[in-house]
């Protein structure tokens, strides 16, 4: 049963479970201020030899991150948080089981998460699931496509994991560690982006997985966004016991809460892949099947309201396949240059190149709505080849992808005015900005607090004000 803020709250924790890092935030209740922020990198990667479409990671070394962040916030304020909020990467799933992950003293006498009898996370970037698998599975009552890396096509898949009594995302398995909960409670951001969830009804497609044989017994409990999910079991790093817990959100509709500031604005967020975004109109519901012409798809966000959303593959991960790959040539010549000097002479080759006719498709990952989607190269002369000709033609690829899957006449027509740019990708990459403003004819405005973990505390925050 969801519980109110009072005006007394001095402080809401939001913390933000991301691809490669964790995030936390303390945000001070009656001001809407952050007061304190830490993030460390969560290295979770785990290589798998024998499928290079396999993309996992592991829970222990995500959880860690979480610790090592609480470990650095500030012990009086902590005491005084009133709320925790959690977000995190969508589509991806792990399977525990119940009441096996909890808050455990450590030797350093500090409360600290410690996992227990878990799977690894099959993240949102696994591709297993292939175009001929996915269309043998039953055609889902939702109007969002399903796709490889989607929580139940990854139970579909044939090496699906047994023996476990939960799944959830990662955020959903920390927020079942916290409130100890018997049972996965999970928001329709979420289930929404597993597949197989009808956000009208805000129901699964029970029967449906049924019928296919799915083992329905897995499906998380769902709740409004917004909801408390529990509270916590224990004291947490001064955090008292009994704190109410939120249902874990998405990491993407927490990164747009963050930053929306009315309806003219339009949340371009590149980091490891990239979406642009724009709030639909409060009365809108989404149609009752996908569009296989549009890869434009409508998220549920809040207060039952909807984003239209071009989400792109294909966003920071490209460059940083560039950065790899020549990295890599390097090496085979036997000289070591460290990827944070390449990446900085490829900015510094393109800022010296403010053109170029060198034409790079950059859809190295392939696309949701068309998976066939590949990287190309065309328009080749001699004169072309330099550096900064091809670092400029790759991060202009990059948001040509992003104008084809949402174009400029689509932005006008919703009455957008402005765009704000963010994610780590496009805020440390000047030539990414510079194509931005090239291609979308509206003012492009950086540096915001466009953040996760910031939007995740400001939901909580914000419900009952």
């Amino acid at each position: 049963m969801a519980t109110s803020l009072s005006c007394s709250a001095d402080f809401v924790l939001g913390m933000d479970l991301g691809t490669t890092s964790v995030k936390v935030v303390l945000l001070e209740a009656q001001s809407k201020t952050v007061t304190d922020s830490r993030s460390f990198p969560t290295h979770s990667d785990i290589s798998c030899t024998t499928d290079t479409h396999a993309k996992e990671q592991d829970p222990a070394l995500i959880i860690a991150a979480l610790n090592q962040c609480m470990d650095a916030l500030p012990k009086d304020k902590l005491k005084k948080v009133k709320f925790i909020g959690v977000c995190g990467q969508m589509h991806g799933i792990v399977f525990w089981k119940s009441r096996s992950g909890s808050a455990c003293l450590s030797k350093e006498e500090s409360i600290r998460l410690i996992p227990k009898d878990f799977s690894q996370l099959i993240t949102w970037q696994d591709g297993r699931c292939s175009t001929d698998f996915l269309s043998s599975l039953p055609k889902p009552d939702s109007h969002l496509s399903l796709a490889t890396g989607f929580g139940c096509a990854t139970i579909f898949w044939p090496e699906f994991l047994s023996g476990f009594s939960d799944a959830g995302t990662i955020q959903d398995y920390v927020v079942s560690m916290l409130g100890g909960l018997d049972k996965c409670v999970m928001t329709g951001q979420n289930a929404a982006s597993w597949g197989y969830f009808n956000t009208t009804s805000n129901q699964w497609n029970t029967q449906i997985l049924k019928d296919a044989g799915f083992p329905v017994h897995l499906l998380p409990v769902v709740v409004e966004s917004g909801a408390v999910a529990g509270y916590t079991s224990s004291e947490w790093y001064g955090i008292p016991a009994n704190t109410p817990v939120g249902a874990a959100l998405g990491d993407f509709q927490c990164s747009v809460y963050s930053c929306m500031i009315d309806k003219g604005v339009a949340v371009l967020n590149m980091s490891t892949s990239a979406q642009l975004t724009f709030a639909m109109p409060e009365e809108f519901s989404p149609p009752s099947s996908p569009d296989a012409l549009t890869p434009i798809a409508y998220f549920p966000y809040v207060h039952g309201s909807y984003l239209a959303v071009a989400a792109s593959l294909n966003g920071g991960n490209v460059m940083a396949t560039f950065v790899r790959m020549l990295d890599s040539w390097m090496k085979e010549f036997g000289l070591e240059v460290n990827e944070s000097r390449i990446y900085s002479q490829l900015i510094q080759s393109a800022l010296a190149q403010p053109n170029t006719d060198l034409t790079v498709t950059s859809t190295l990952l392939g696309e949701r709505h068309d998976p066939t989607k590949s990287a190309s190269v065309s328009q080749i002369f001699p004169s072309n080849l330099s550096l900064g000709h091809v670092t400029r033609a790759v991060c202009r690829g990059i948001i040509e992808n992003m104008a084809a899957m949402m174009p400029p006449q689509c932005l006008q027509a919703a009455g957008v005015r402005c765009i704000i740019g963010s994610g780590s990708a496009l805020s440390c990459n000047p030539i990414l900005q510079q194509e931005v403003e090239r291609v979308f004819p509206f003012p492009v405005v950086y540096g915001k607090d466009v953040d996760s973990a910031v939007g995740v505390a400001m939901v909580f925050n914000d419900r009952d004000t």
